[in-house]
């Protein structure tokens, strides 16, 4: 049966941010806000875990997955960071942006892109997430919960729990979300490549 927990926007109860990464480290898969939508997230190593929320997604081989993470440093462990693009993340990180680098061997396999060998990483501004990945230590896998056929994603947890309700394990609702997708730059070669324009500004990355 899915949980579902009422954490405060900009003071998440502690225990129940502990109760939600048990959950998360023992192989499930969650719904929680971010600034920019609500997401999926599981364990980055538990490939069960990603199976489903690559179903649920219909997301295919191709999708370039995303690292969530706490801070700056965490980035720099699972992509290839040089000078110019660290000062290009130190600028923007936090926010709303997904930006696509070259991984790293600390990142699992199955979340490689095919071809690329590169993975999405993201350093949202939002009190709850942080507070999810500080207690886990480590970075979610994560995607946007945008619903198969629709093109915005999901910014409610009563109505994430009554369309997906039966295939999470828990539903975190920290109040609603802003309703645009993050913007996402792929950084493996510079100049900056807007793959997706969304909620970020974009003009600091357009030549």
């Amino acid at each position: 049966m899915t949980q579902f927990f009422q954490l405060h926007p900009e003071n998440p109860q502690k225990r129940l941010i502990d109760q939600a990464t048990e959950i998360i480290r023992k192989g499930g898969v969650v719904a929680y806000p971010t600034d920019s939508g609500y997401a999926l997230g599981c364990h980055l190593g538990d490939k069960k875990a990603i199976e489903k929320i690559k179903w649920l997604r219909s997301l295919d081989d191709k999708h370039n997955f995303t690292l969530v993470c706490s801070d700056l440093s965490t980035i720099g462990t699972y992509a290839k960071v040089d000078n110019a693009v660290f000062r290009l993340l130190k600028t923007h990180t936090p926010g709303a942006y997904t930006f696509i680098l070259n991984a790293t061997s600390e990142v699992p396999r199955l979340l490689l892109h095919p071809k690329r060998r590169s993975i999405g990483v993201r350093v949202p501004d939002h009190r709850i997430t942080h507070a999810l990945l500080e207690a886990l230590g480590e970075p979610m896998m994560s995607v946007t919960l945008i619903p198969v056929g629709e093109e915005l994603p999901m910014t409610d947890a009563e109505e994430i729990r009554e369309r997906f309700g039966a295939h999470l394990d828990l539903v975190i609702d920290g109040g609603a979300c802003h309703l645009e997708p993050t913007s996402v730059i792929d950084l493996r070669d510079l100049p900056p490549v807007i793959v997706r324009e969304g909620r970020g500004d974009l003009a600091p990355f357009q030549v």
